[in-house]
């Protein structure tokens, strides 16, 4: 039997309440079958990106992020937008990405959950970076869902049927670049 591909998400907000959090908690639920997620939580832990500390041996945190990511068939990202860019805390771990080649052609997309007209920095931001990091945009997969906290349940999940099913539809998107590649 063979192993289930894994999508690791990875959201740009420290806060547990996010509604980046709920879209991620969204993508696990609503997961095609056959596919595994794994939510990455150690945003809040990694180091400063310091260019003299990304050598062997890496710092703890930043080899568990950059195993993570090896690991993973795909990448799924979901970040707020701060000061029209990218939470310094998550840039950062994009920044970690960069010395390491675990991410290099890995199928990877965004879902952006901002309200209608905002969110478009964190989105160009992530394109720029991503593009330094040599991941495979996966164009399909990169979709906004803006998420009002009436379309929550009780623990923080999408109950809203189109965003469900718009976040399923990217999830195959990136299993099905990931397969087409193999």
């Amino acid at each position: 039997m063979s192993t289930p591909p894994v999508i690791l998400l990875l959201s740009g907000s420290l806060r547990a309440g996010s509604s980046n959090e709920s879209v991620l908690r969204t993508a696990q639920a609503v997961a095609p079958p056959g596919v595994r997620t794994v939510r990455y939580d150690g945003l809040a832990r990694l180091p400063h990106f310091n260019p003299d500390h990304d050598t062997d041996p890496l710092p703890a945190d930043v080899a568990e992020l950059r195993t993570a990511i090896a690991a993973a068939a795909a990448v799924l990202i979901c970040t707020p937008e701060y000061a029209g860019t990218l939470p310094g805390s998550f840039k950062n771990l994009l920044d970690w990405t960069v010395g390491g080649t675990e991410i290099c052609d890995k199928p990877a997309a965004w879902v952006n959950a901002a309200a209608p007209g905002r969110g478009q920095g964190a989105e160009d931001t992530l394109r720029t970076v991503l593009g330094y990091t040599g991941a495979d945009i996966v164009e399909p997969a990169c979709v906004r869902i803006p998420v009002d906290r009436g379309m929550l349940d009780a623990d923080g999940v999408i109950t809203d049927t189109e965003a469900r099913e718009q976040l399923g539809t990217a999830l195959e998107a990136l299993i099905r670049r990931r397969r087409a590649d193999s």
